[in-house]
């Protein structure tokens, strides 16, 4: 129902003796929708629909890219419709209400279902500033230029307070090296070392380079050692212990990789790096409600 039908039909209720808000019931809006549409004339009304039908939106000069993007991935969210506006356009300044808004419209005149995924669990209890780092591997199947399909391994850490992110990638399995590295890069990235850092004992299993855990061999528990690391292993799909890590392995997944084309992977590496500090580690935590733009990966500034 466009708004004109909206409009015609709240009059015609309340000739009819219906309650304003037994009008609101019956037509699935709230009671000031109604509210605002009685206090218009028909004169005013017809004014207010012409000016929305011509009013332009800042995402107009957009709409042909956003709907071939639509059109090609038709399960494409508003957030990562959003991260490839601004990581193409970097001067566009666009908030994701107006783009979910954009995006809904497109889908419905269109005709653009969009799929949708289960919500991954996310354990809520927070520890405090520095207490902890979660660690867990990733792997996707991305589409090359010459659409061909690569396998990409990359290894993802969160700071358990602040949600503040780090990621890896490779076109190759992960050995203890690789994994060392990217551990001192990430301690680099987070300026800082956490008391505890804890990972999955499965995802540890897969990486080895020899088929068995991978903090249990040599190489490794020197660097524990060197470092006096204190390692934590949880148990197979214990999301109070790692939740945290699992909901970021999901978002890097669905919101960075998702039908992302691969060229090679040090400009991947360099398109995750924009990624994070574009999205990944820029917007208010849904959970936390941290701005992470305004706030360092160890210290609060609320």
């Amino acid at each position: 129902m466009d708004k004109w039908e909206m409009y015609m039909e709240i009059q015609q209720l309340i000739k009819q003796g219906f309650s304003k808000s037994k009008v609101a019931n019956k037509l699935g809006v709230s009671r000031s929708t109604v509210y605002r549409h009685l206090k218009k004339s028909p004169s005013d009304m017809a004014v207010w629909v012409e000016s929305l039908q011509t009013r332009k939106k800042i995402l107009d000069p957009y709409k042909a890219l956003i709907l071939s993007w639509l059109n090609e991935h038709p399960d494409l969210t508003a957030a990562q419709v959003q991260d490839w506006l601004i990581e193409r356009h970097k001067d566009l300044k666009v908030g994701e209400n107006t783009v979910r808004a954009f995006v809904r419209e497109l889908r419905k005149d269109y005709q653009i279902t969009k799929e949708t995924s289960p919500r991954e669990y996310e354990a809520i209890p927070d520890l405090p500033m520095g207490q902890q780092i979660q660690v867990d591997f990733g792997h996707t199947k991305q589409k090359t230029s010459d659409n061909k399909e690569m396998k990409l391994n990359f290894i993802a850490f969160v700071l358990s307070n602040s949600r503040y992110k780090y990621q890896e990638w490779l076109d190759r399995p992960f050995t203890t090296q690789d994994v060392i590295q990217a551990h001192e890069n990430a301690f680099q990235g987070f300026s800082g070392i956490p008391k505890e850092l804890v990972y999955d004992q499965d995802s540890l299993i897969v990486v080895s380079e020899n088929g068995g855990d991978l903090i249990l061999t040599k190489e490794f528990q020197q660097y524990r050692e060197t470092r006096k690391l204190n390692l934590r292993v949880c148990r197979k799909a214990d999301p109070e212990s790692k939740g945290k890590i699992e909901n970021v392995v999901g978002f890097i997944k669905y919101n960075f990789a998702k039908h992302r084309v691969f060229q090679n992977i040090e400009a991947w590496n360099d398109q995750g790096w924009e990624w994070l500090h574009r999205t990944g580690n820029y917007k208010i935590h849904n959970t936390t409600k941290k701005d992470r733009s305004k706030c360092s990966p160890w210290k609060s500034n609320t």
